[in-house]
């Protein structure tokens, strides 16, 4: 915890005053993790009035497209195209440390105009799953791990991307997986990188080099999820930033390149007791608790209902496929990398599990809450796992939905998980990844083309 976690209104504006800030970021996360919202000159940014947006501003697809069409959705969404109040929440404020003038960002929250957290927004979900926990006496504790790819500035669509240059005016041509040369070959970008990250206070671990071509992963430091999500949040942005400022992209596509493996965010996670600290997933003795298998038979029994806000997009899906450094199944096993759910070596203090199903692509609001949600279930319903795997579970029988579709059709029909989420939120979230799903079905790729157009 930093001492921004208990700023107040009041000590936000003596912040701004003192980092003499004359413009402000309002921003808001929306379904699919972009930020919305609207930039304010210092002297109109004020608490009392807050900010308005139109309530669909945050239940958009990520073409920016809206279901309108769809009954559930315009069941929850007002057709009035009413507005959301927007309040700042002090523990985000930031600077924009690449912003010539000073400049601050915070995120909002959406409320309705009756005072209540707008229920579908991402925030509010993950807010709503914290506190069924803290209704049970517990805190959750995480831990993100985000890949990404550098890849070469690619503005036609058309054409695959290919890692960047690097310091050597080479581009990565094989495979360098925790290699430190090829980190180093980006060492202008990362320097950046870090040194924005401790402007914003970002409490960014290590970095290392992935297995694909130009592929990395920055490890955070643990702490609770609504934090860690907003961290996560700025993170997407400042790298996709730096990136730009150093004449490449930076993208979190769960499967950016044919013949490359995909990038994950991978989550450790683990509930101690709030009064006491103590992690529930230990016994006194040190042993693992029933708390601590029941989690994992949660996370095994709910995940494949939550995939499509693991996995929220189409190309998602061709990340978890058999022996692609993916897992395609929920066992589970002890420092087992080839596992949906690896428990780490630790000490009974430190134990968790870790959710390697998650893609990079996951907005961190509903993917931490997600799977926080599952483990919430495997506690109260008191399920047990199925037993440890050993050997390679990439030669087992896949248990994850090999499509969007498919996942959609999961996440509805689970009702245990749409009260521990949100029904209303369900609605409009399946409403919108529907319609994303049709708009891309309407697209011929150059498979098709290739192997199609004059052979079939």
């Amino acid at each position: 915890m930093t001492l921004r976690d208990n700023f107040s209104h009041q000590d936000m504006e003596r912040w701004l005053d003192e980092k003499r800030v004359t413009e402000l970021e309002c921003l808001v996360p929306d379904l699919t993790g972009v930020a919305r919202g609207k930039i304010l000159p210092r002297e109109k940014f004020t608490q009392d009035r807050g900010m308005r947006l139109p309530e669909a501003v945050v239940a958009g697809t990520v073409t920016g497209e809206y279901p309108d069409s769809d009954e559930g959705y315009s069941a929850v969404i007002s057709g009035n195209d009413r507005d959301m109040i927007l309040l700042p929440d002090p523990a985000t404020v930031r600077l924009v440390p690449w912003a010539v003038d000073p400049t601050a960002q915070v995120i909002h929250d959406c409320y309705f105009g009756n005072g209540k957290l707008v229920d579908f927004a991402p925030r509010s979900v993950l807010r709503h799953v914290r506190d069924l926990y803290a209704e049970m006496g517990w805190k959750p504790v995480i831990a993100p791990e985000l890949e990404f790819y550098l890849i070469a500035r690619a503005p036609d669509p058309d054409i695959p991307l290919r890692p960047p240059v690097g310091r050597s005016g080479r581009s990565e041509t094989s495979r360098q997986a925790y290699s430190i040369d090829a980190v180093n070959e980006f060492d202008p970008l990362f320097e950046d990188i870090y040194d924005y990250c401790d402007a914003m206070e970002l409490d960014v671990d290590t970095l290392i080099h992935e297995i694909g071509a130009g592929q990395m992963e920055i490890n955070f430091l643990h702490n609770e999820p609504l934090g860690l999500a907003d961290k996560v949040f700025f993170f997407k942005r400042t790298l996709r930033e730096t990136a730009l400022r150093h004449d490449m992209y930076a993208t979190f596509m769960a499967k950016p390149m044919a013949g490359e493996p995909g990038s994950a965010m991978h989550v450790h996670q683990s509930v101690v007791d709030a009064k006491t600290g103590e992690n529930i997933f230990s016994n006194p003795d040190g042993t693992a608790s029933k708390a601590f298998y029941h989690y994992i038979g949660g996370l095994q029994k709910y995940l494949p209902a939550c995939m499509a806000l693991l996995a929220p997009y189409v190309n998602s899906y061709r990340r978890l496929v058999r022996h692609t450094a993916a897992p395609i199944n929920v066992q589970w096993g002890a420092d087992n990398r080839t596992v949906g759910l690896r428990v780490p070596h630790s000490d009974p203090r430190n134990r968790r599990v870790e959710n390697r199903v998650i893609g990079a692509d996951a907005n961190p609001y509903l993917a931490f809450a997600a799977t926080l949600a599952c483990g919430y279930l495997g506690i109260k319903e008191q399920i047990e796992p199925t037993p440890e795997a050993s050997g390679s579970a990439y030669d087992s029988d896949y248990q994850l939905p090999r499509s969007l579709a498919e996942a959609l059709d999961l996440l509805r029909g689970c009702e245990p998980l749409r009260q521990v989420i949100g029904d209303r939120f369900v609605t409009v979230y399946s409403a919108v990844k529907d319609h994303e799903y049709e708009e891309f079905m309407r697209v011929i790729s150059p498979w098709e083309r290739e192997h199609l157009l004059l052979h079939v």
